[in-house]
């Protein structure tokens, strides 16, 4: 029980480690969370403490905390001006008791009559996928490096991988670290700061770019790793735009120096353990993680460890779709390969437009068949209006078989085999 009213300890975020991902704010029960063009912020009025927010988070930068008398909480508007976090405030002898110190949980409320009511909806995760990792991902590094103090890497490399002349210009970018450590699993993002200032004059946010490459890196027995990133041109409503951090990335030449912060991510991992089966959801950058766990067991073809790859890739047409040729190139026994095409140009005279999630309903077989084995992880990754039809494609799938969907899509979520990083 809150035995002081007059005295909060406030949810704030740091807005030096914050990497603007969104996942937060996507998080958040009760949309305590929002963001403007600088800082992601906490409305304390909205926050209730049901921490769900908390592990989602990549850099950690959402877990922070100032106590203050609540006349002076801090608003959104004064959030949205900072460029690091405030040095706790002086309380004017106001009496601390330890209960009012710690966020209100369930038990709290019960005994508290003026406590916020939480229940189960308020408590349960409102994502849709995993917030642990598999039980035998490898122990993931994260946060090595920060806005203050980054890593310098070299492009050892930058290639387009979508076919000239389409509105998808996506580059295959090689990041080399020399001699300094920067240990990445697949699965796992980076942050890029491009150089430079905004409008107001602050040093661009730093970006978060999924790895494409696997943990030996892009090069074998070289500390280097590889990047997917399409260059934008436009904002989600069609309007004319230049990505600031895009851009760069995709411009950059063969010896240029990138300041890099990260890695970040500790749940969208691979499992390791042989016999392990990986259904691959994706559509165009999202192929990146999809693209280092593939080749992560490409290397490991020889030690015969099991396991099924069945992948499902969506883009406009087959000439927008990042390496869609090495991918043709792998055996059939070795991965299950299922393309969708949404525009004319990517599909048969007079065929519909197809979605990854007609594709899993078409496969609903053999999708079935890997969703009844308990060595099974299922991996999504791209736009988030993706996400809905994946999961009523799955619904479908199960349903249509007699599998009982709710129970398995929370067993999968509890036991880390179900994983989304939609943007």
């Amino acid at each position: 029980m809150n035995a002081n009213p007059e005295v909060l300890k406030q949810h704030l975020i740091d807005p030096e480690i914050c990497i603007r991902c969104n996942t937060c704010e996507e998080t958040c029960p009760v949309d305590a969370i929002t963001h403007n063009d600088d800082n992601y912020v906490v409305d304390a009025s909205k926050c209730n403490f049901c921490m769900a927010c908390i592990s989602p988070c990549p850099t950690g930068s959402i877990d922070n905390w100032r106590t203050v008398l609540k006349p002076k909480a801090y608003s959104i508007d004064e959030q949205f001006t900072w460029d690091e976090l405030p040095a706790e405030q002086e309380l004017d002898g106001a009496p601390l008791l330890a209960a009012a110190l710690e966020p209100i949980d369930a038990t709290d409320a019960a005994d508290d009559e003026e406590a916020l009511e939480l229940d189960a909806s308020h408590l349960a995760d409102p994502l849709s996928g995993s917030q642990v990792p598999p039980w035998s991902a490898s122990h993931p590094y994260v946060n090595l490096y920060g806005h203050k103090a980054p890593v310098k890497a070299t492009v050892a490399g930058n290639f387009r991988v979508t076919a000239l002349g389409t509105d998808s210009d996506t580059h295959h970018v090689v990041l080399d670290f020399g001699t300094v450590p920067f240990p990445v699993l697949e699965g796992q993002s980076i942050g890029i700061l491009p150089p430079g200032v905004d409008a107001k004059g602050r040093p661009h946010h730093a970006r978060q770019y999924s790895i494409a490459s696997p943990r030996d890196g892009e090069r074998p027995g070289y500390n280097n790793l590889s990047l997917t990133v399409k260059r934008v041109t436009s904002d989600h409503d069609g309007n004319p735009v230049r990505g600031v951090a895009s851009n760069y990335v995709c411009d950059l030449r063969k010896g240029d120096e990138v300041r890099v912060i990260g890695p970040f991510g500790t749940s969208f991992l691979m499992p390791n353990h042989p016999d392990s089966n990986l259904i691959m959801v994706c559509t165009g950058t999202g192929s990146a993680p999809m693209r280092a766990m593939t080749e992560r067991r490409r290397r490991r073809i020889d030690l015969d460890e099991g396991g099924r790859l069945m992948l499902f890739f969506g883009a406009r047409s087959q000439k927008e779709l990042p390496y869609f040729g090495p991918l043709m190139n792998l055996p059939k026994e070795f991965i299950d390969i299922n393309f969708a095409f949404s525009r004319d140009d990517g599909r048969p005279d007079g065929a519909p437009k197809r979605y990854v999630q007609h594709l899993m309903r078409e496969r609903g077989d053999d999708v079935a068949a890997l969703l009844r084995d308990d060595d099974t992880y299922l991996y999504v990754c791209g736009l988030k209006g993706m996400e809905a039809g994946v999961l009523e494609a799955l619904e479908a799938v199960c349903a249509e078989r007699s599998i009982d969907w709710r129970a398995l899509h929370a067993q999968m979520k509890r036991e880390g085999r179900l994983h989304f990083e939609t943007y």
